[in-house]
């Protein structure tokens, strides 16, 4: 059986790294993305389960002291993290796992996991992105301005990357997501087939 890949991808808030995530599963339907467990309360149209798994803050902190999150910080006033048992399940069967997740925590995932790859996408540019935020309604100045200085930290960290996506298009993004997918599988499925 071939073995499963882990793949990483982060981007600063308002990127758009959830649309780009959600076309490329709608195009390829084998991969299989771990839903994170969040804190904060669900945003218009998102659904638990679907988007997140919202949790209270007690619950979160729970799952800290259980060792049960792969990889998890708080972020603007709330918890996120990547549950441990539903990535290595699928893992073991040999699929490929998407986690869309911040710098920190995917670095963190990196330490655990040295094989998987990691993707950034990034915006076209910083007033693109600040843009992109205030166009989403849902955040103050004051939010706004605390995600924009964030981002810009986010962006020196582009090195300890293995890719990187510019997201203009996300039709565009998503089809280098899914070629940089297929051309990972090959590598590991060659790897795999030099130990047999």
């Amino acid at each position: 059986m071939s073995p499963g890949l882990l793949v990483v991808v982060s981007g600063p808030a308002g990127v758009g790294k959830g649309t780009v995530v959600s076309l490329a599963r709608e195009k390829n339907r084998d991969i299989v993305f771990s839903v994170s467990a969040t804190s904060r309360c669900p945003r218009p149209g998102e659904k638990d389960g679907v988007n997140y798994f919202f949790v209270s803050r007690d619950r979160f902190q729970e799952m800290i002291r259980e060792n049960a999150l792969l990889e998890w910080v708080e972020y603007c006033g709330n918890f996120y993290g990547t549950p441990k048992m539903y990535v290595e399940q699928e893992l073991e069967k040999g699929n490929t796992v998407l986690l869309e997740i911040e710098v920190e925590g995917a670095h963190n995932v990196k330490k655990q996991y040295p094989q998987c790859i990691l993707v950034f996408i990034t915006p076209p540019s910083l007033e693109e992105l600040r843009n992109r935020i205030v166009k989403r309604g849902t955040e103050s100045p004051e939010v706004i301005e605390k995600r924009m200085q964030r981002a810009k930290k986010e962006l020196e960290q582009l090195d300890r990357y293995d890719y990187v996506i510019t997201n203009e298009s996300v039709e565009d993004a998503a089809n280098q997501l899914l070629e940089i997918i297929e051309k990972e599988r090959n590598r590991l499925n060659k790897k795999n087939m030099h130990k047999e």
